[in-house]
């Protein structure tokens, strides 16, 4: 049933067919059309999120009334606003499906609970968490010492499976570019 979510937990720690039971009664499946919202600006994100099949985007709306997208989680990725999540308070982003997609989720009470239930689970997510912290620290790395061409290889090379899966002015947006200037970086690497 949640094959993918199963199969990534066993990437960091070592869980059982019966874990596998307990951790099924603390998570919800959802299934979304394409361009269906998880939640919006205002709400408070009271959820994790994993793509069990499909991606998701997480985007926030610029002075300028433009989408800023901020992260993309493919199969296999977790998604959430994680401040939101924390502290209870109201989101500043969306969460938006660009595919059908089959995700998982934990809300608040469930987390806390899986975790007293399943204690190896803790340091699963203390894992995900620092990996996700050091991608971020990473991204803006690059942002700040590579151009804005070089920036765009890098991710075009680095990460094929999203200029594969996500449109081309959603990329832009993540990569903080403008859709024309994509497109002709795109035209000069080809």
């Amino acid at each position: 049933m949640h094959n993918n979510l199963f199969e990534h937990i066993r990437k960091f720690i070592d869980i059982s067919k019966t874990d596998e039971l307990v951790i099924n009664k603390y998570i919800n499946t959802l299934h979304l059309k394409k361009k269906a919202f998880l939640f919006q600006e205002g709400k408070i994100c009271n959820d994790l999120y994993f793509v069990e099949k499909g991606c998701l985007r997480m985007f926030f709306i610029n002075k300028k009334a433009s989408e800023q997208i901020v992260q993309f989680a493919l199969d296999g990725w977790w998604l959430s606003d994680y401040m939101s999540f924390m502290n209870n308070t109201p989101s500043d982003y969306y969460i938006q499906s660009i595919e059908a997609s089959e995700i998982v989720s934990i809300n608040n009470q469930q987390f806390d609970e899986l975790l007293k239930e399943l204690p190896q689970m803790e340091k699963y997510f203390r894992i995900i968490l620092q990996k996700a912290v050091a991608a971020t620290q990473h991204k803006n790395k690059l942002m700040y010492e590579m151009s804005k061409e070089e920036f765009y290889l890098h991710f075009s090379t680095s990460f094929p499976q999203f200029m594969q899966r996500i449109p081309q002015y959603m990329i832009a947006s993540y990569l903080g570019l403008t859709p024309e200037y994509m497109s002709e970086l795109r035209k000069k690497k080809s």
